[in-house]
């Protein structure tokens, strides 16, 4: 499809996010891991992550396997192989990333002991390995498939096989680690009376390694998919609408100037100040940011040249405008710093019911705003694209804009499970109260981090789950001669519409049965240690914790596969009975109540779990009063709402539509034929 002189500048960038990754690697672990009690500690979480991500890399192996032969027969043998690439890229990422997160905690809180500025440093450069090779991988991954592609069309293979890790990691990696949350908080916190992190909680270790495996390598695993599938769908749009080379490669140069401009953005970090730990995170986000403004007008002007490649800067830019609204958006319904979470926790005050009432609320106002600002996007992007003669390919180029912010975000996330296991390991190993003095607020900091990137992950899956539905009417217009108005005058289309959107609430609903059967599964066993194991509560005796991980792991791997299995087989079977019309309404419903629900989700949790954290620092009365109380059955149930269903709603959306774009013309040609 393209030639190696095309991609010259892409793959290069794509070297170079790997090559500083790597060079990150090489510091983080010559840095020294603290005392002999904290390396011991360090590897039981170290050990309980590799045993979940292994087991459950080879459970979705085997799907990926049947799933492979499936494709090649269906579709092509080039679509399959290319769909294995997109998998075990996506797969690499994660692995990769969580194995220099799980090196980096001990190393923080150690570095912890020279102060704040050495513990922000490890942890920011530990999270921007699983950043910057998301996107070196997945950069390169799309620019050599886009080398030996027959066609853009061809590329939707690596996409889903992306989404299918993606869709798994995000439940499995979600179930465990709020299994465990929710599992050693509950009898720790509410029953025992314990500290959080406290050695003596049996379920203390799978906890710590639930960070690594959920908000680690599960959000790599998400935002790798949502990068390539961006990407992919946006090079489909093109090539529909406009069959140019340059427009069809323009999206892969947005991936590479971001990728330089993240690395000066890492580089770019700096001693907290005046502006407090979060202001320095956005600081580098601001760099990244400006960065990639430049660098996309200089390849706007030298790919698409003529007189409108402005229209297409534009559109780009309207992408990154997109970011930043967005997680500042969130960041004001998360942070304690904001009316929102502290009026959860002035709710507190009155009881657990009002408590969950007030977050609820939170969480519901919290979608109204970041779609204000999507549709903003979207309208802008389409009107500077019809300006250029490609309405919809400028909403793709938006698309691709935000998520060409891909490294530096995941960065400023996976910053939050180092800092927290950070905190968690000074706690079990005993260090000085110190230490935890600078553990705490990078821990703080990080869960806020944490809830703003799912924000911006949910709010670029509904920018590039409308990419894909574009992508999806243009190839049945252009390859089937099929123009289809999707007019709810169509009972097609409307049952289709109910259908979709179901799909996100049933998807939700198994996701948060299966933390809660996992997490009594949990609670069980850590009553049982508590009351069996004498001398436990005295701190006389070690609780058994890897018999909580083993717990947790075989739960989490078979929770995850029937929520999982819904996104791939929804859209073959409305598609096989009811065709196209109301496949198209199917991929609407799904866009529209998945946005709304998960950023109803992640924000509210987050909400919750920082109401707490708002009281746990004194307000309100701290720790052990009632509202205390009530706070944390907030964040209880919380949990399973930000880190399990929500974020896994995200690639559920967009696996519904790569799946309806991989099949949709096979449906379109049996209903041509009943015509």
């Amino acid at each position: 499809m393209a030639t190696w002189g095309d991609l010259v500048f892409p793959i290069v960038a794509a070297l170079l996010a790997l090559a500083y990754g790597g060079v990150l690697i090489r510091w983080i672990v010559r840095l020294p891991a603290g005392t002999e009690v904290m390396q011991r500690i360090a590897k039981a979480i170290q050990d309980g992550a590799f045993a979940f991500l292994n087991r459950q890399y080879r459970t979705i192996g085997m799907v990926a396997i049947v799933l492979f032969f499936v494709i090649w027969l269906v579709l092509n043998l080039e679509t399959a192989i290319f769909f294995l690439v997109g998998s075990a890229l996506s797969a690499s990422a994660g692995y990769i990333g969580m194995s220099v997160s799980v090196r980096a905690n001990v190393r923080t809180a150690e570095a912890a002991n020279g102060g704040l500025a050495s513990a922000l440093r490890v942890a920011v450069r530990g999270g921007a390995v699983t950043g910057l090779f998301v996107v070196g991988l997945g950069l390169l991954g799309l620019s050599i498939s886009a080398r030996f592609a027959s066609a853009p069309a061809d590329l939707l293979g690596f996409g889903f096989g992306a989404s299918l890790i993606s869709v798994f990691a995000r439940l499995g990696g979600g179930i465990y680690t709020k299994a465990a949350d929710v599992g050693a908080d509950l009898v720790g916190k509410l029953e025992a009376g314990i500290p959080e992190d406290d050695p003596r909680n049996p379920a203390v270790i799978a906890d710590n390694v639930g960070d690594n495996v959920g908000d680690d390598a599960g959000m790599a695993a998400d935002l790798f998919e949502t990068y390539a599938v961006t990407a992919v769908a946006a090079m489909v749009l093109g090539y529909l609408t406009h069959p140019s080379m340059s427009v069809i490669l323009y999206p892969l140069y947005i991936g590479g100037v971001a990728i330089v401009a993240s690395i000066i953005g890492v580089l770019a970090l700096r001693t907290p100040k005046g502006a407090g730990i979060m202001g320095t995170l956005y600081t580098s986000l601001w760099v990244t940011v400006i960065l990639s403004a430049v660098g996309f007008w200089l390849v706007s002007q030298d790919i698409i040249g003529g007189p409108h490649w402005p229209y297409l800067f534009g559109a780009a830019l309207v992408g990154l405008a997109v970011t930043v609204l967005i997680m500042y958006i969130t960041d004001f319904f998360t942070s304690s710093s904001f009316g929102p979470v502290r009026r959860i926790a002035a709710a507190s005050q009155t009881g657990h019911a009002t408590n969950i009432i007030t977050g609820l609320a939170v969480g519901m106002k919290s979608t109204s705003l970041p779609v204000l600002v999507i549709v903003a996007g979207i309208l802008g992007s389409y009107v500077l694209g019809t300006h250029f003669g490609l309405g919809l390919y400028g909403v793709g180029v938006a698309a691709m804009g935000m998520l060409s912010m891909t490294g530096i975000i995941i960065t400023i996330d996976a910053f939050g499970p180092i800092t927290d296991n950070a905190g968690g390991i000074a706690e079990m190993s005993g260090m000085d109260e110190k230490v935890r003095a600078i553990t705490d607020p990078l821990d703080a900091v990080g869960n806020t981090t944490k809830a703003v990137t799912k924000g911006y992950a949910i709010g670029s899956a509904g920018l590039a789950a409308i990419v894909l539905f574009a992508a999806f009417t243009q190839e049945l217009a252009v390859k089937n001669h099929l123009h289809l108005a999707f007019s709810l005058e169509s009972p097609l289309v409307l049952v289709g519409l109910f259908l979709g959107g179901i799909l996100p609430f049933l998807f939700g609903a198994l996701a948060m049965e299966a933390v809660g059967r996992a997490a009594m599964a949990v609670v069980e066993e850590v009553r049982r240690q508590f009351r069996e194991i004498k001398g436990l509560m005295e701190g006389t005796a070690v609780p058994d914790y890897a018999r909580s991980v083993d717990i947790v792991t075989r739960a989490a791997l078979k929770e995850m596969v029937l929520p999982g299995l819904i996104p791939v087989l929804a859209p073959i079977i409305v598609g096989a009975l009811l065709g196209p019309l109301a496949l198209g309404g199917l991929l609407v419903g799904v866009i529209v109540t998945g946005l709304f629900l998960g950023v109803q989700m992640t924000a509210g949790g987050g909400a919750w779990d920082n109401a707490k954290k708002y009281i746990e620092e004194g307000h309100y009365g701290g720790k052990g009063t009632e509202a205390h109380a009530a706070a944390v059955t907030g964040d209880t149930v919380g949990d399973p709402y930000k880190d399990t269903a929500g974020p896994a709603i995200n690639p559920m959306i967009k696996v519904v539509n790569i799946v309806a774009l991989l099949i949709g013309p096979v449906f379109a040609l049996h209903y041509l034929i009943r015509l």
